[in-house]
């Protein structure tokens, strides 16, 4: 992994991320960051344990495709969305599909799930993990778009439930992502999102490390932040759940990035007491108020 420097840039982001991700599709052993496991990809079997400390059951796990499982994840949105059949739900930078995959079989025959993510390498992979998904399950029910997660390419009230792990913390403009999210969504619709976020600032260093925000790390931002930008969009309900846990993960299991930001922290000091996996919820209303008598 390079060792270059960011700037505030959005479309530099873009590209870092892009490039990024596409390396983490091509590559057999999906391994940005490898040796370990990484929220920027893993090693099948090590991929496979990280999600098993995620909360993901061994038979859903099991179920997958070959190699949609990356190692890509901070959290278990679909578990948390609670899918019920014949709904809609949309994966927000869906990457190989393995979130999808999961909330198709939980939306059964009757609903749909689908995948936006804005890397052409991911979606290929995706779209091939689909044909296997298919002929396991018998279910024509996942998709596969190109897009950012900034403009969804998904029509207006659309959607019951919206999920993302590890994503939105990638992207240079966030509460444009919340307001899409808002756009999208179903009136009354949910969403449950599995992200990093910080409980600190981070060090200048770290933040402008390509690999760390590969990693979903620099460009996570305060918890209270994102809570900010889902309340803006005119959301409601909005919770976060702080999951201490992954990044405690990440640093049992020597994971590369994470001991190349311990080395930037200030002593006495752990990834721990800055950042987080945390699980955020939240509702569009049912009905939008009109007029100061709602």
């Amino acid at each position: 992994m390079q060792h270059d420097t960011l700037t505030s840039e959005p479309e530099q982001v873009r590209r870092a991320v892009r490039d990024g991700y596409a390396k983490i599709a091509t590559e057999t052993s999906a391994a940005c960051c490898s040796p370990g496991v990484s929220c920027c990809g893993s090693a099948p079997e090590e991929a496979a344990k990280l999600a098993r400390e995620l909360g993901y059951d061994v038979e859903e796990l099991e179920a997958l495709p070959e190699g949609a499982n990356m190692g890509l994840s901070c959290g278990n949105p679909a578990a948390l969305a609670a899918l019920k059949p014949g709904e809609v739900a949309l994966d927000l930078g869906s990457g190989g599909g393995f979130d999808v995959f999961i909330a198709g079989r939980k939306v059964g025959p009757a609903g749909r799930a689908i995948g936006v993510d804005m890397t052409p390498e991911m979606l290929a992979k995706a779209r091939t993990n689909a044909a296997t998904y298919r002929g396991q399950t018998g279910l024509n029910n996942v998709e596969f778009r190109l897009g950012e997660i900034e403009h969804l390419p998904v029509a207006d009230n659309s959607v019951d439930v919206i999920i993302s792990n590890c994503v939105i913390n990638l992207s240079p403009d966030k509460p444009q992502v919340w307001r899409e999210i808002g756009r999208v969504l179903k009136p009354g619709g949910r969403v449950a999102v599995s992200d990093m976020a910080l409980l600190r600032p981070l060090p200048a260093e770290v933040r402008q490390m390509v690999e760390a925000l590969i990693g979903c790390v620099a460009g996570a931002v305060l918890v209270k932040d994102t809570e900010s930008h889902a309340r803006a969009a005119g959301l409601a309900n909005v919770e976060a759940r702080i999951k201490p846990g992954y990044v405690e993960a990440m640093e049992r299991f020597e994971d590369p990035l994470y001991r190349r930001i311990v080395a930037t922290l200030p002593p006495g000091t752990k990834p721990a007491d800055f950042i987080a996996s945390v699980e955020f919820t939240a509702r569009k209303p049912a009905q939008q108020c009109c007029c100061s008598g709602c």
